[in-house]
C-alpha cells in the first residue's frame, strides 16, 4: 500500500510516499524557520502564509520523485493536530480537497503519534537502529509492548504502545517542554533559535560540572515532567553573572554560556533518560521508541544506550534517522499505515488541542 503523507502541523511543510509503512518512496520538506529565527520563534500567521505557498509544490514534488501516477496512491494521509490551527487547515484543506478529487480514501493521523512511527520508517533497515548492550548494531524487530518517549518543543510525553493502535499515555509535562525551555533557555544565553541545536553545540564545549541545576521531578513516582523550574534557575543565575557589583564575576561571556549549556542539558536528559527506564521496568516494555525533535541530541541517544547497557536490560532502544525526528510526512503516512482508518473527507476537521485519546 502506499499512502501520501501530508504534514503542516507547525512551521514545517512536508509531504512523502511511504509504500506499506516502511519502504520510504520519496519525501520533501519546506520549512520556514529562517523567518522564525529572526523573530527567536515562530510566528503562526508567518508559518501558515508560508505553508499556503509551498503546499502544492511541495506534494507535485514528492509524486515527481516517485514517478508514480496519483492512480497508484492508494491513500492520503494527513496531520490533523495537535499544532498550530492555521496551519493544520493548510495540511487538512489541502488533503481533504485531494481526497475528493483522486478518490482516494483519506487517515486522519496524530502529529504525535506520528513522532512514534518515525521509527518504522527505514533507510537500509529499520530494524539495524537499536543498538544492543554490546554497542553493536542489533537486528532485533520493534515488538509490544513498547515504551514510547516523545521529546519535542511543544511535548514531552511518555506512552505505552500495547500494539498498533492501543497507546495508552503514562505522562507528560506539567509546563514547558524539554525541547521548549531548550529554546527560552537560548535566548537567555543569547544562543540562537532553535534553542535545542544552539545549546547541544554549545554544550560540547562547556563543563557541566560548574553549575548545579535541579533535576526537576526525577525521584517522584510518577511519569511526568516539569522544566519550567529549570529555566527560572538559569535565569537567576544569568542575573547573578551579569550583575556589575560583583567584581570577580566574569560576566556572560562565552565559557559561562557553555558551562550553562552543558548542565542544562545534562539536567534535561537525566530527567529523561530516569523517567522512560523506570517506565520501561514498570510496564515490562519490550522496546524503547524515541521520537521528537529533541530525540535528534546526540548526547541524549548516548546516554539511553549507556543506561540501558550499564543496568544490563535487555530491552531494545530504537530512534529514528536524525531528519526523521523533526518534523516530516513520512512518519505521518507510516501512522496512518499501522493504524489504518480511514474517514469521509467531509468529516476530516482540524484540531490543535488533539492529545491522546
Amino acid at each position: 500500500m502506499r499512502i501520501l503523507g501530508i504534514e503542516t502541523s507547525c512551521d514545517e511543510t512536508g509531504a512523502a510516499i511511504v509504500e506499506d509503512g516502511t519502504k520510504l518512496i520519496s519525501n520533501a520538506l519546506a520549512s520556514s524557520i529562517k523567518l522564525h529565527a529572526k523573530t527567536g520563534g515562530i510566528i503562526p500567521e508567518t508559518a501558515a502564509r508560508e505553508q499556503i505557498k509551498y503546499i502544492i509544490p511541495v506534494i507535485n514534488r514528492v509524486i515527481k520523485q516517485a514517478n508514480i501516477d496519483t492512480s497508484k496512491l492508494d491513500a492520503i494521509a494527513v496531520t490533523v493536530g495537535p499544532g498550530l490551527l492555521g496551519s493544520l487547515l493548510v495540511g487538512v484543506e489541502t488533503a481533504k480537497t485531494l481526497s475528493y478529487v483522486w478518490d482516494k480514501p483519506i487517515i486522519p493521523v496524530n502529529h504525535l503519534i506520528g513522532h512514534i512511527y518515525a521509527n518504522f520508517i527505514e533507510q537500509t533497515d529499520y530494524r539495524l537502529r537499536t543498538t544492543a548492550v554490546d554497542g553493536r548494531p542489533s537486528t532485533v524487530d520493534i515488538t509490544f509492548p513498547a515504551l514510547g518517549l516523545i521529546v519535542s518543543g511543544g511535548h514531552t510525553d511518555l506512552v505505552l504502545l500495547k500494539n498498533h493502535g492501543r497507546i495508552k499515555w503514562l505522562g507528560g509535562t506539567r509546563d514547558d517542554a524539554a525541547g521548549e525551555a531548550f529554546d527560552k533557555i537560548a535566548r537567555l544565553l543569547g544562543l540562537p533559535y532553535p534553542g535545542g541545536p544552539a545549546i547541544e553545540k554549545a554544550a560540547q564545549r562547556g563543563n557541566i560540572s560548574r553549575f548545579k541545576f535541579p533535576r526537576p521531578m526525577i525521584d517522584l513516582d510518577d511519569f511526568d515532567f516539569s522544566f519550567s523550574g529549570l529555566k527560572t534557575a538559569v535565569l537567576r543565575e544569568v542575573k547573578t553573572i551579569e550583575q556589575p557589583a560583583l567584581s570577580r564575576a566574569e560576566g556572560l561571556n562565552n565559557r559561562a554560556i557553555n558551562d550553562i549549556a552543558a548542565s542544562v542539558q545534562q539536567v534535561v536528559i537525566d530527567v529523561l533518560v530516569a523517567k522512560t527506564i523506570k517506565a520501561a521496568k514498570q510496564f515490562e516494555a519490550k522496546s524503547i521508541l524515541l521520537g521528537g525533535g529533541v530525540a535528534a541530541n546526540q548526547t541524549l541517544r548516548d546516554r539511553f544506550k549507556l543506561a540501558i547497557g550499564n543496568l544490563k536490560l535487555e530491552i531494545p532502544f530504537f530512534f529514528p534517522e536524525k531528519w526523521l525526528c523533526t518534523d516530516n510526512a513520512a512518519m505521518i503516512a507510516s501512522a496512518a499505515f499501522f493504524n489504518y482508518k480511514p474517514l469521509e473527507w467531509k468529516k476530516i476537521t482540524a484540531n490543535p488541542q488533539l492529545y491522546f485519546d
